[in-house]
């Protein structure tokens, strides 16, 4: 007899100004070569071929973040939360391999397209670099 699972919880709810949030995200990550993006653990993931740059974190676990994680280069994670700890955060399951939180509704989309952009570069082959605007 096959086993059914039944969800431990309930997704936490979204804030209203969730969707704006993730539409800036949609459109810069969308704008590189080669990205795709898929809900994965019910958030919108970008991805360059097979591998995730950047992620969506909308009140995950009901922590209040309206936020996108990415990877960095090494230390600047920690150098993002020292200068500005209301800004950048330590995601969980992933900070520990150096990916930041970025609040969103913090930055600017000048800002926010920067960190996306490097994250991309740190993820993207190689040979695709040279296809950025």
């Amino acid at each position: 007899m096959k086993k059914t699972s039944k969800p431990t919880h309930q997704p936490a709810p979204k804030p209203a100004s969730a969707e704006k949030h993730v539409e800036r995200v949609r459109k810069i990550c969308l704008s590189l070569p080669e990205t795709w993006e898929k809900l994965s653990h019910g958030e919108p993931t970008f991805f360059v071929k097979k591998r995730v740059f950047a992620m969506c974190s909308i009140n995950h676990h009901n922590d209040g973040h309206i936020a996108v994680t990415v990877p960095a280069a090494i230390g600047v994670q920690a150098a993002l939360i020292e200068a500005n700890s209301k800004k950048f955060y330590r995601p969980p399951y992933v900070g520990p391999a150096g990916w930041v939180g970025i609040e969103l509704p913090r930055v600017s989309d000048k800002e926010l397209r920067a960190h996306i952009v490097e994250a991309w570069k740190l993820i993207a082959p190689e040979k695709l670099h040279t296809q950025l605007k």
